[in-house]
């Protein structure tokens, strides 16, 4: 133990290093001084938070006995400790829980469409507190399987919008809406350090929810600064993603004062095709199409393709995709329930498992679709970073290491794809909203599944061999390229095809739990076919895949050698310069204990322990946000050019 608190005090402070600002580098190099936050790094930082946190506000979350509210959500992830469920005879969590390290960032996005029923069922002054519908919401949660389950939640939710409940045209419901969110907009103003100390960052937020048909359609809403809506727009009144997009755009984008927003779709692989389905209004000429493929493009610049419901990176063997990936197998939620193909239809029902399985429902298959898309109209609709964050229904965001939810998760069952979820990282100048914001709008930003490895990615032309030898890698590979999230330049010098470097240093972790050591670092292509086909290519940079590296069941301890920093460069030798391309990074980090491994490590302590399709060992890994190849007779995949090339200014 000795030995791995050493290593993660040295690469912590070598971390620290590699992200100090520019002013404080050796060499000479020089940078503007600090504007408003004390820590301003123009070479940029990376700062870790989560965006997508429930507290007792939302319904299910109250349901499932959650009692923390916003304040309390945002002073757990700076370190608070809280008392999660379940609740004893006063209505107090009886489960403490601490994240031995606070976020940066964070976003409270409590389910909006029934904001005013929780607050009228759940507020013992209110006046509709003793109605028969919130005595039934309020009862205990009990399920003796998933359908029964399913059925008493919908019919609760449902319930919190009836007549009977919100009164004439929902007059009572739509007050109690506007108290809930004015406190979401207190909460976030309360937590918001802001200059000089800017040492935790929050965002008015929500999550817009829309389940038709128990399909996961669902997007969260996040808010630039404190200019927002009155109400937020929930999924009963836009009803459909386009709906919402062009009510943000007008109530918002196009609305008096400074409100700024972005829309961040989740769970794709709960969606059965819908999420990323390419569709139009019927009868809408190619104008038309560029023009909401383009709002899209602006309202959602990232995804989140990992989180407690699972990932939505990829998946094997599914229609149309050519090119292997002994990858793919990672937290997949839908893994035993026989679900079939969509191919190139759709379905309903994934979050009962019920449906159909599509490569849309997936992150990689949806940035060729949109490669597609792009050559078809113009313009990529899909052309998305990537971040990760929990989905927490506890109100204890970002709790995502696999010990701490072993701690958190008490009698309840563990699952095949669910986990304590992932984390978002940003490469952003400073800790402040403007900062955070601005690097989620060009996507230099990426997803882990939880770990905290820092992750660079930068694409260009003319790279040199030795790159990542350099100690002046990061300044150089900004002048000489674009970073994750941006598009290539235009081809320059002698260079026939683009090249790319990643650069990444392990978690360092707590001197209690050290961080895992890193296996290999992998650069992912993808792009299209003819008849609809989607490509992909996964080349190995850095690393090596049969290190030997595992973990001792018994103990948790890590086996086997590992890396703490990787970095390679690589040219893409199959290069075409008439097809567009996109290009993205994968960090894995050596085997080490799932939450249910850390919890069997006494075989007694959970039925789990003994259920073989149940895994206790998990590779933690990172995504960054691609980098797009468009050819030089095309435009741009999307109307990103205006900010991929916001590149630092030292």
């Amino acid at each position: 133990m000795e030995t791995h608190q050493r290593s993660a005090r040295f690469w912590a402070l070598l971390l620290a290093l590699w992200m100090m600002p520019a002013c404080l580098l050796p060499s000479g190099a020089s940078g503007s001084p600090a504007v408003g936050c004390r820590n301003h790094t123009p070479l940029r930082q990376v700062l870790w938070g989560d965006l997508h946190i429930h507290t007792g506000i939302s319904m299910d979350a109250y349901i499932f006995e959650t009692r923390l509210g916003p304040e309390d959500a945002y002073r757990f992830a700076k370190g608070e400790e809280m008392k999660l469920p379940p609740l004893d005879a006063s209505g107090v969590g009886t489960t403490p829980l601490q994240i031995p390290r606070p976020l940066d960032f964070a976003a409270v996005t409590d389910h909006a469409h029934s904001f005013g029923g929780v607050r009228l069922c759940t507020d013992p002054e209110s006046p509709a507190y003793a109605n028969e519908i919130c005595t039934r919401y309020r009862r205990p949660f009990r399920a003796e399987d998933l359908a029964s389950g399913v059925k008493d939640i919908v019919e609760r939710v449902d319930s919190l919008r009836s007549d009977a409940l919100c009164g004439p045209e929902g007059s009572l419901c739509r007050d109690a809406a506007r108290s809930v969110w004015q406190d979401t907009q207190r909460a976030a103003a309360r937590f918001n350090a802001g200059p000089p100390d800017c040492d935790f960052t929050t965002f008015v937020a929500y999550e817009h929810t829309d389940t038709p048909r128990m399909t996961k359609i669902h997007r969260n809403v996040i808010f630039r600064n404190a200019s927002v809506p009155d109400l937020p727009i929930n999924s009963i009144e836009a009803p459909s993603a386009a709906a919402l997009w062009q009510r943000l755009e007008n109530e918002c984008l196009n609305a008096e004062g400074d409100c700024d927003v972005l829309a961040i779709p989740h769970n794709p692989n709960l969606s059965n095709g819908q999420m990323f389905s390419v569709e139009y209004p019927e009868g809408s000429s190619l104008a038309e199409q560029a023009r909401l493929a383009a709002l899209r493009a602006r309202m959602e610049p990232v995804v989140e393709m990992m989180q407690m419901k699972g990932e939505s990176e990829c998946r094997a063997g599914m229609w149309k995709v050519f090119g292997s990936d002994e990858d793919c197998d990672f937290e997949k939620i839908r893994d035993l329930d026989g679900a079939p193909d969509c191919r190139d239809g759709k379905g309903w029902g994934a979050l009962a498992n019920q449906g159909c399985i599509s490569r849309l429902d997936f992150a990689r298959y949806a940035l060729v679709e949109g490669l597609r898309e792009g050559e078809r109209i113009g313009v990529n609709p899909y052309a998305f970073g990537m971040i990760g964050s929990t989905d927490i229904h506890t109100g204890a965001s970002g709790a995502t290491a696999e010990w701490a939810e072993s701690v958190s998760v008490g009698s309840s069952q563990p699952s095949i794809g669910n986990n304590p979820g992932g984390l978002a990282a940003v490469w952003a100048e400073e800790n402040s909203r403007e900062s955070i914001f601005q690097a989620l709008r060009r996507r230099e930003v990426y997803a882990t599944s939880g770990s905290r490895m820092a992750v660079r990615f930068f694409g260009g032309w003319e790279y040199p061999e030795d790159l990542c030898s350099r100690d002046d890698l990061t300044r150089a590979a900004y002048a000489g390229g674009v970073p994750m999230g941006g598009d290539l330049p235009p081809q320059s010098g002698g260079s026939k095809s683009p090249v790319f470097v990643v650069s990444a240093l392990r978690d360092a972790g707590t001197s209690e739990h050290p961080g895992t050591a890193l296996q290999r670092v992998q650069i992912v292509k993808g792009w299209t076919g003819p008849d609809g086909a989607t490509h992909q290519q996964v080349v190995d940079v850095a690393g090596n895949a049969a290190n030997g590296a595992r973990v001792d069941l018994k103990t948790c301890e890590p086996r086997g050698p590992g890396a703490d920093s990787l970095c390679g460069v690589w040219r893409d030798p199959d290069f075409d310069p008439q097809q567009r391309a996109v290009y993205y990074a994968r960090v894995l980090e050596n085997p080490s204990c799932r939450y249910v491994g850390w919890l069997c490590r006494q075989p007694e302590s959970h039925a789990a322990c003994a259920d073989p399709n149940v895994p206790k060992v998990i590779q933690e890994r990172a995504w960054t946000s691609p980098i797009w190849y468009t050819p030089p007779t095309e435009s741009g995949p999307s109307q990103t050019a205006r900010v991929s090339r916001m590149t630092p200014q030292p």
